[in-house]
């Protein structure tokens, strides 16, 4: 999953980069409203954290602008401000949960998982197509209700962004769009050693290859 947070106080920011990314985000963090907007308009994230006391444009602002272009990114709004008619704005303006600081990162991850699993029609706390199923809190996986198997947190990474859609296909730089951020040094082979990796560890039908496309789960199973 790839994250762009949207930050202009550098100890929260740094804080909370660190932290999502030992949660095993790829996380990307800016520290104004108009190089959030330049990012989006070249990079797609899974879901956007955005501060609202941002220098230049204010965070409203630039959620209006995101829901103008009609970007469905899920998007959480992290602030100080606690004023109730401006998490109601917040929440009627198109951000999908509104938290407020100080906060326990713990309780931001589990809104994050929380959110992702709405904007994929997803009920259950695990992404799965009914045959392999992942939990986001533990990181481990499971086969026809098996074992759970323990994965790197590349392999759990690019499992994860091919069960939040079963069925659709993610090429090589899509993959690596979800699992690598900026600074991050990508391998020419990476995402083919992972999928290796991943078809020891669950089967060797778990995650088809589409050739000269990239690679998928299937969808219900």
């Amino acid at each position: 999953m790839r994250v762009l947070l949207v930050e202009d106080d550098p100890m929260i920011g740094k804080a909370i980069q660190e932290a999502l990314r030992d949660a095993l985000y790829a996380t990307d963090w800016v520290k104004n409203g108009q190089i959030a907007l330049n990012t989006l308009a070249c990079q797609n994230y899974d879901i956007i954290l955005l501060d609202l006391g941002l220098p230049g444009m204010d965070g409203l602002e630039v959620l209006n602008v995101i829901r103008a272009k009609d970007n469905p990114v899920p998007l959480l709004i992290i602030t100080a401000r606690d004023g109730l008619n401006e998490r109601i704005r917040g929440l009627d303006d198109g951000a999908d949960d509104y938290v407020l600081k100080p906060f326990e990162m713990t309780e931001l991850l589990a809104r994050m998982r929380a959110v992702l699993r709405r904007k994929g029609g997803i009920a259950s706390p695990n992404f799965t197509n009914g045959i392999v199923s992942l939990d986001p809190a533990t990181r481990e996986a499971m086969v026809n209700a098996d074992e759970p198997i323990q994965l790197s947190s590349r392999e759990f990474s690019l499992l994860q962004a091919l069960l939040v859609r079963p069925g659709a296909i993610l090429s090589r730089s899509d993959l690596e769009d979800r699992i690598y951020g900026w600074g991050d040094e990508v391998e020419s082979n990476a995402v083919d050693f992972l999928i290796h990796a991943l078809r020891r560890k669950l089967g060797s039908e778990i995650i088809k290859n589409v050739r000269g496309v990239g690679w998928m789960v299937s969808k219900n199973g």
